[in-house]
C-alpha cells in the first residue's frame, strides 16, 4: 500500500471542497467550502499560475488527501514570520497535508502520507536543503504524525493560526534532505 502524487486538477475541487467541509478537517484548515472558494483558493495552483504545488495523494491509487508544498522563498512574508521564530534556509520548503477520506483516518497513514511526499519533495526539488513545517501546537495529531515521519521539533513559537479560535502557538518540525553514501 503506497501513496503517489498528481497536481490537483480543477476536476478535483468538489472532493476537496467536500474533505474541506468535514468537521476534522474543517477545524484545522478553516477554508471556505463553496465550489467559488474552492476555485478562488485552489485553482491559480492547479492552473500553474502560483509558484506552489497541490498535490492529490493517492492511496493504492484512491483519492485520499491533499499535500501542499513551496518553497519559503517564494512568500517572502511566510518565510520572515517563521524566521522569527527558527533559522530559515534560503532554500528550504515546507509542507501542509491532510487526510480527507474519513475511512483512511486513525490508521497511521498520515505518517506514510507524509514520507512519500518528503521522498517526492527531495527528487523534485534538488535544491531544496529541508523541510519546515509550522503546526499549530493544539493539533497533537498533526505533530505527532510529523514526528513518526522522521521530523523533529526545532522551536516553537507565536506564529498567525491557520484558524482564528487557535492560540498563536506554535511548534516547528524540520527534517534535513538525505546525505548520499557510497
Amino acid at each position: 500500500m503506497t501513496f503517489t502524487f498528481r497536481r490537483l486538477a480543477e476536476s478535483d475541487f468538489p472532493l476537496l471542497g467536500g474533505w474541506l467541509a468535514r468537521p476534522r478537517v474543517a477545524r484545522w484548515w478553516h477554508h471556505e467550502t463553496t465550489p467559488e472558494a474552492v476555485a478562488r483558493d485552489f485553482g491559480p495552483a492547479a492552473r500553474g499560475e502560483e509558484p506552489s504545488d497541490d498535490l492529490l495523494a493517492l492511496y493504492d491509487g484512491r483519492p485520499a488527501g491533499l499535500v501542499q508544498r513551496c518553497a519559503f522563498a517564494d512568500y517572502p512574508e511566510y518565510r520572515a514570520e517563521l524566521a522569527a521564530v527558527v533559522p530559515v534556509p534560503v532554500d528550504a520548503v515546507t509542507l501542509d497535508y491532510l487526510i480527507g477520506e474519513p475511512d483512511l483516518l486513525g490508521r497511521g497513514l498520515g505518517p506514510v502520507m507524509i514520507r512519500a511526499a518528503l521522498e517526492r519533495t527531495w527528487l523534485e526539488r534538488p535544491d531544496a536543503s529541508c523541510v519546515l513545517v509550522p503546526v499549530v501546537a493544539a493539533n497533537r495529531a498533526s505533530w505527532r504524525a510529523l514526528e513518526r515521519a522522521g521530523l523533529r521539533r526545532v522551536g516553537e513559537g507565536e506564529l498567525t493560526p491557520d484558524n482564528p479560535i487557535d492560540d498563536r502557538a506554535h511548534y516547528v518540525y524540520r527534517i534535513d534532505r538525505p546525505t548520499v553514501t557510497d
